[in-house]
């Protein structure tokens, strides 16, 4: 495919046109197939290779797997530099598939060959992850991004449930080979909508897209900054969770349907909320009031004791995960806004990978503070860095470059924007 370089009037049209159902039929397909496989590997992984016998040790190794995701910004310039998005989809979908073939063909009890294929299978994802945020950046209208948002994040976790629950409640039927070829499957369906797709001309860097060309725009640190703390503390709070609902004499059955069903489902009407919502809003008070009712989320697991029933646990967790679908949609639709034309790879992928990075270390912090302070003051410690997060939010906001800004109401698509930059 030939390079092509739009000129900014040519550009600014197509940020301006209205997406069409082929573009996000693809976007939801494609991050579908990214939460399949991630919530196998997160979700029903662990468990299946309890069951088979494999050591403590073997799955807590599994925790590695998800390193390609916090890395994936190393990959991102080559995506940018690339003619052509289409063509490094079908290759990483065509790719994962066959290694979920190959893994359905793999010996349960073989750890080593299968944290190989499973890690294989979670770089190819993230680098697909690159590319689609890419494509969504580019081809979305900013008035349409609060919408391309949900559907990211809705998309995604339905992919979870189906990859995290689904499959391992159909394993006694499919056994082994069986879920990963359903996988497969999946996977090479949604490549289909690739196949669909026309790519269109796009603006490409006349020169090497860098890292450091980021790290260097006048707004890096208020905007890493921003990234970083903005999910901070409900990482902190949410990672003891399960151990929590363990220590209160949850069965693995009821944190799988309280965490695996009840929160996945609050997190996806969230997210899909979220994402109408922040049109409405506007991003600045999205981020802030989002965040804030996040933090309150997060407060409320304070209350979860033994008296709490199981219906009063499904609604602190529902909240919880719906509160966290808002303040997701808010924060990945101002992170579309800040992509720069031309650098949309590089540039939304360092941002998503500082959020990953910021939620690891706080998940990997989160064990320390809940043994030294107990659950009860963990969880308030918790909930006071998300509001503050979330205070922090408005003022770092207006220190980062809004390099799109709504134009004369004529040029806007059919769904209004309000002014709040």
């Amino acid at each position: 495919m030939k390079t092509i370089v739009l000129d900014e009037p040519q550009a600014r049209a197509r940020r301006l046109r209205p997406a069409g159902a082929q573009l996000f039929g693809l976007l939801g397909a494609l991050y579908f197939a990214q939460g399949l496989p991630f919530g196998f590997f997160t979700q029903a992984l662990p468990v299946m290779l309890r069951q088979l016998g494999v050591s403590l040790e073997g799955i807590g190794l599994t925790s590695l797997l998800a390193l390609p995701w916090a890395l994936k910004f190393l990959v991102a310039p080559a995506l940018d530099r690339s003619p052509s998005r289409r063509r490094w989809l079908l290759v990483l979908q065509l790719t994962t598939a066959g290694l979920l073939v190959l893994a359905s063909r793999l010996d349960p009890t073989a750890l080593v060959p299968i944290l190989v294929v499973v890690f294989l299978v979670n770089t190819l994802a993230a680098t697909q992850d690159i590319a689609t945020d890419a494509i969504a950046v580019d081809e979305v209208s900013r008035a349409r991004r609060g919408l391309a948002n949900g559907l990211q994040v809705g998309a995604y976790r339905v992919g979870m449930i189906v990859g995290g629950g689904a499959l391992l409640l159909a394993f006694d039927v499919l056994q082994w080979s069986g879920v990963f070829l359903v996988m497969a499957a999946a996977t090479l369906l949604t490549t289909l909508l690739v196949t669909r797709w026309k790519e269109p001309p796009r603006q490409t860097l006349a020169g090497v897209a860098s890292l450091r060309d980021f790290f260097t725009r006048p707004d890096a640190v208020p905007l890493l900054l921003l990234l970083f703390v903005f999910k901070f503390g409900e990482a902190f709070g949410v990672a003891m969770l399960k151990p929590r609902l363990v220590d209160l004499g949850a069965s693995l059955g009821d944190v799988g349907l309280l965490v695996g069903t009840v929160g996945f489902l609050a997190g996806l009407v969230g997210a899909v909320t979220g994402g109408l919502l922040v049109n409405v809003v506007g991003r600045q008070r999205a981020l802030v009031g989002f965040g804030v009712t996040q933090a309150l989320a997060v407060l409320a697991y304070v209350a979860v004791g033994t008296d709490t029933t199981f219906a009063g646990l499904a609604v602190v967790v529902g909240f919880e995960h719906f509160a966290g679908g808002l303040a997701t949609a808010a924060l990945f639709t101002c992170i579309m806004d800040w992509s720069r034309e031309g650098r949309a790879a590089t540039d939304s992928t360092v941002q998503a990978s500082t959020v990953v990075i910021a939620t690891g270390v706080a998940s990997a912090l989160s064990g320390v503070s809940a043994s030294v302070l107990g659950y009860r003051t963990h969880f308030e410690l918790a909930a006071v860095l998300a509001m503050l997060a979330a205070l922090s939010a408005g003022v770092l906001f207006r220190r980062i470059t809004q390099k799109e800004r709504p134009c004369s109401p004529a040029a806007l698509p059919s769904t209004p924007e309000p002014s709040t930059r």
